[in-house]
């Protein structure tokens, strides 16, 4: 079932729900036509889309309001913090091209620091699906949460079968001795590629589904950094706030330490280009992913520790 299929069926078949857009009709171009006055084009007003869909949940309504990701979570911060997450409504946000989906788009129109600024949020939660099914069997249980909700929207398709969603809870692919991939989204796809290339070399290798980011499954990394010898972490999104972050959060928590290798943006934004180019450019394709693991194994590398240079 697409997504637009789905938004349909869950609001026809419940009037409480709203669907709302910035003037960014890319996923629900057809829902206009069947929802009447329950569905709502503010224009391009990401803050006012925020702000009325917070009254609107006020009296009783579920909005589900649609943006790029970028304009939804930056230029509309302020209004989800305060009109959303203060008072935690059942607002859900679904972000447009997030990640390196936004893939021909400049810095202005990248959202790699979302998931870091959503899951600051107290009361909000944030998800981050591989595909197009996985985001079909997890929006039921998000959009029928009493908490306001952040997901990266993702319609590629993948040929994983997915095993069913419980909200905070992570998707064990497999489980490796050598390495294990936590990664979610769209480079889902990559690390089952990456996979195949590291089983094929002899590796034993373990893949998460990390989907579920806040609440996040911490079992699932526990048990990640304790059965294998390395732990990847693979996002397309800053390093900084990110899964790295969330990992190693997790681990702190825990008083745990662990091999963790980071595969993520670092302090940049990524070159503009058609999505395969993008992915080979900043080495994010499943064949660089599996080259970068074997090197560290083969090296044994540590992470240098830089100390800053202050001028006086």
């Amino acid at each position: 079932m697409t997504y637009e299929e789905l938004l349909t069926q869950t609001a026809l078949a419940d009037d409480r729900f709203i669907v709302m857009t910035a003037e960014n009709r890319a996923l629900v171009r057809n829902i206009p036509g069947k929802l009447g006055n329950r569905f709502i084009d503010t224009g391009i007003t990401e803050q006012t889309m925020i702000g009325a869909a917070a009254g609107l949940a006020l009296r009783g309504r579920i909005p589900v309001v649609h943006a790029l990701a970028s304009f939804l979570t930056m230029r509309a911060f302020e209004f989800v913090r305060t009109d959303v997450g203060i008072p935690n409504l059942p607002i859900k946000l679904s972000s447009f091209i997030p990640g390196f989906l936004s893939d021909g788009n400049g810095p202005t129109h990248q959202a790699i620091e979302d998931i870091s600024l959503m899951r600051g949020i107290p009361n909000m939660t944030v998800f981050a699906p591989a595909d197009e099914q996985d985001l079909a069997m997890m929006l039921p249980q998000i959009w029928a949460h009493p908490n306001p909700s952040y997901v990266r929207i993702n319609t590629r398709k993948t040929d994983h079968q997915h095993s069913p969603f419980e909200l905070g809870k992570a998707e064990v692919i497999a489980i490796g001795e050598d390495v294990t991939i936590l990664t979610y989204g769209l480079l889902f796809e990559q690390a089952l590629i990456a996979v195949e290339i590291l089983k094929n070399e002899g590796l034993s290798v373990g893949l998460v589904n990390m989907r579920s980011l806040k609440p996040v499954d911490e079992l699932a990394i526990v048990q990640a950094t304790r059965d294998s010898k390395l732990t990847i972490t693979l996002e397309d999104h800053f390093q900084t706030g990110g899964l790295y972050s969330i990992v190693a959060e997790v681990l702190l928590k825990h008083s745990l330490t662990a091999k963790v290798l980071p595969m993520a943006l670092k302090d940049r934004w990524f070159k503009p280009a058609l999505l395969p180019n993008v992915l080979q450019h900043e080495c994010f394709t499943g064949k660089q992913i599996a080259e970068k693991v074997l090197g560290y194994a083969t090296n044994r590398h540590q992470p240098e520790i830089l100390i800053p240079q202050f001028s006086e």
